[in-house]
């Protein structure tokens, strides 16, 4: 699994390089992959609908004493840009892919991705065989029933292996709660990154509180988390490097830093 050097907001509250994950979203169009990371984030529900170009988000974690950088990257324009797609599933640590249970196309692009990304993962290391990659599936718009098109036992008949699939509904909030828990599960992460189990503090605050609790190491500290306004996504000469690193097997692994 790739990982990099965290970068901050302020000096001395950095997480270790094992403490640094970037969550890759995929899917088709108006899936709802915009909506599950607002939740992710502690965000409200947008009923209107905007095309995403590319989101690059960034929630800084404070649990037990140790601090925790998750990026999560939605990039739905690279879809018509290979190369620029390719380089986004490389850098991917965790995938959560996401299809509509009311439109089974979407279900088809989904299987479409599986096989890409782990296509380029066995490339990138030189396997004979597809790599096997954290993955989590996601069935979202659970709440229109009604418009169902995707059964129960259709994803692992489709996707053709046995992986976590878990049935949404960004806009009313159910089934999200496991999903995330799953994710961190399978991330390596801890629960509490989940967002029922942290409270969500400003961006300041956060800096604060770690700065108090740093040597700390606590569970029954509480856990907090900020979303970081000034997260921008790595250039992609960055993200090029990193990949570039993970692909050798130096005797000491080098970490790409992520500026």
């Amino acid at each position: 699994m790739a990982s990099w050097k965290c970068s901050t907001l302020s000096p001395g509250i950095s997480s270790r390089p094992r403490n640094c994950h970037r969550i890759v979203v995929l899917g088709a169009p108006r899936v709802g992959k915009t909506n599950i990371l607002r939740r992710f984030l502690g965000k409200e529900f947008e009923e209107d609908y905007e095309p995403t170009t590319e989101d690059f988000h960034r929630k800084l974690f404070h649990v037990g004493g140790e601090t925790f950088q998750i990026d999560l990257l939605d990039a739905a324009s690279e879809r018509d840009f290979p190369a620029k797609r390719r380089l986004t599933i490389l850098t991917g640590d965790i995938f959560l892919l996401v299809f509509s249970l009311d439109d089974k196309e979407s279900l088809d692009e989904v299987r479409e991705i599986l096989n890409e990304i782990k296509a380029a993962k066995a490339k990138l290391h030189k396997l004979k065989q597809p790599a096997g990659v954290p993955v989590v599936i996601c069935g979202n718009k659970a709440d229109l029933a009604p418009q169902r098109e995707v059964g129960l036992s259709e994803p692992g008949r489709i996707l053709g292996e046995a992986l976590p699939v878990f049935e949404t509904s960004a806009k009313t909030g159910s089934g999200l709660e496991a999903l995330f828990r799953a994710v961190a599960s399978l991330g390596g992460l801890p629960d509490e990154t989940s967002p029922s189990r942290h409270q969500t503090v400003p961006i300041l605050t956060y800096q604060s509180l770690c700065v108090e609790r740093r040597g700390r190491r606590s569970g029954r500290a509480p856990c907090c988390a900020a979303v970081d306004p000034l997260a921008r996504r790595p250039s992609f000469n960055s993200d090029l490097r990193m990949v570039l690193g993970s692909s050798t097997k130096p005797a000491k692994p080098e970490k790409c830093q992520i500026q």
